[in-house]
């Protein structure tokens, strides 16, 4: 007969007692088969936070084993969707009776997304990080996803003073000239010397986090993504011809924006969408002029909410 092993965290009372707000385990590795809005089931490589509170004051500690396994569990038997999210949560809390009334568990993964080019035809695979957060509290549920997404932004005054100088280039090439024949002016904007200067662009990352509506059915990552890079205009491109270059340098010149512009352009989008009950951003240019970087912040503004910081 087995002897009967020690539990130190079910029979031992605390050293000091007292309650504690979160207990549990981070940057666990494990993988998970995700169903998102783009249809597809998919295997992901996810490294997870898992809490519960501890609200018993004498007891010793809370039984992170069972955290685990119901995480393994989820990994080997079901997909990660919003309903196995919130089914995993109660399962924190069932678990741990007595011990706890609130429960955390968040996802950080990459996540591929097959991009068309802009004009050619190709496609390629982009990369967007994302966390998926989930929170129950007394039965009260909060679900929080948060995605990164690359683009480019070409600032406006470098693009003015660009403009002056290939304005003054054009002046001293031509001055005194009352006639100009077509032909020659075509041909000298196609040179260095006609482009005397261009503006500098950056590659620039908008972080959003939104609040999801409990009344979604699947896990919004590709419409958030596809939203964010339809206000902004010019997101990172994958598979690229002369074409798609051409196309992306046509879109940096038609959509001038500081940071303020495109923290902006995603305030308005995200307003709009019913989707999201509350949302947070932070817009960073990666500035190629300074050594610094351009950030902006904002919050969709709701009581309780997100707060900028």
């Amino acid at each position: 007969m087995p002897t009967k092993m020690p539990d130190v965290a079910t029979s031992a009372k605390a050293q000091v007692t007292g309650t504690l707000d979160w207990v549990g385990m981070s940057n666990i590795e494990m993988p998970m088969t995700i169903k998102a809005d783009d249809g597809q089931a998919r295997q992901i490589s996810t490294r997870i936070e898992a809490f519960v509170n501890l609200a018993e004051p004498q007891a010793k500690g809370i039984h992170m084993s069972r955290l685990y396994l119901a995480l393994d569990k989820l990994s080997l038997e079901q997909e990660l969707t919003l309903q196995s999210l919130k089914a995993l949560l109660d399962t924190f809390i069932s678990s741990h009776d007595a011990l706890s009334d609130r429960a955390h568990v968040s996802f950080a993964f990459d996540y591929h997304l097959r991009r068309p080019a802009l004009l050619s035809g190709n496609h390629g695979w982009r990369n967007y990080p994302v966390v998926l957060t989930g929170r129950l509290d007394k039965g009260q549920l909060d679900l929080e996803l948060k995605v990164d997404v690359a683009y480019s932004s070409t600032c406006p005054c470098s693009a003015a003073l660009a403009r002056q100088l290939i304005q003054d280039a054009f002046e001293a090439k031509f001055h005194g000239q009352q006639q100009i024949d077509l032909d020659t002016v075509h041909q000298w904007l196609g040179t260095t010397s006609g482009i005397v200067a261009t503006p500098h662009s950056q590659r620039s990352i908008a972080e959003v986090k939104v609040k999801l509506n409990d009344a979604l059915n699947e896990l919004p990552i590709l419409a958030l993504v596809e939203a964010i890079e339809n206000a902004l205009k010019t997101p990172v491109q994958a598979a690229v011809k002369r074409e798609d270059e051409q196309e992306f340098a046509r879109l940096n010149g038609q959509n001038l924006m500081f940071v303020e512009d495109a923290a902006r352009r995603l305030k308005h989008t995200l307003d709009q969408s019913e989707s999201f009950n509350d949302f947070w951003l932070r817009v960073n240019h990666l500035e190629s002029l300074h050594a610094h970087d351009a950030v902006a912040v904002d919050t969709k503004g709701v009581e309780g909410g997100y707060q900028p910081y």
